[in-house]
């Protein structure tokens, strides 16, 4: 079993590393990598100014999953979660739903009280709704046809008491 380790503060390198991950899932269109690549960027030009969080998982060698999240602008505690995604060959044995945790515990442990993670509702997406329900989140919101005809958007939400 490999060792993990996190970090919060985002490096030029990882760029390339979450171009390679979020290109080789197979879930997202090039429209969504490009803008996986403007946040990282962003926060990268920005550092503290930008609102945009990052949280990496690597081995000793290379980051191997990643979530971007963010306060929701205008709100007290809600916070977003904009990307979780981790390398195509760890998907399945726990690392994701580890990632998340981590995530969270950050989250909370920066006045944040409520969650929210938007995805697809096509098939292929059913394993992403599979992991967020069993990380604890309920569908809040059903928009349909919200990214294109017969492609819904569903709003998971997690609220911390």
């Amino acid at each position: 079993m490999k060792n993990f380790y996190f970090r919060d503060q985002i490096q030029p390198s990882d760029i390339e590393a979450i171009a390679d991950m979020v290109e080789s899932s197979g879930f997202f269109s090039d429209e969504e990598l490009e803008i996986a690549i403007e946040l990282a960027e962003e926060k990268l030009d920005r550092q503290e100014a930008s609102s945009y969080r990052f949280l990496f998982v690597e081995d000793e060698e290379h980051v191997v999953g990643y979530t971007c999240y963010g306060l929701i602008p205008a709100t007290h505690s809600s916070y977003d979660i904009y990307w979780i995604v981790v390398s195509q060959d760890l998907r399945g044995c726990g690392l994701g739903k580890q990632l998340m945790a981590e995530t969270e515990n950050l989250i909370y442990q920066n006045g944040g009280r409520q969650i929210y993670a938007e995805t697809s509702s096509r098939d292929q997406y059913k394993p992403t709704h599979k992991f967020y329900e069993t990380c604890g989140y309920r569908q809040a919101a059903f928009l349909e046809n919200f990214y294109n005809e017969g492609d819904s958007k569903i709003i998971y939400a997690k609220t911390f008491k």
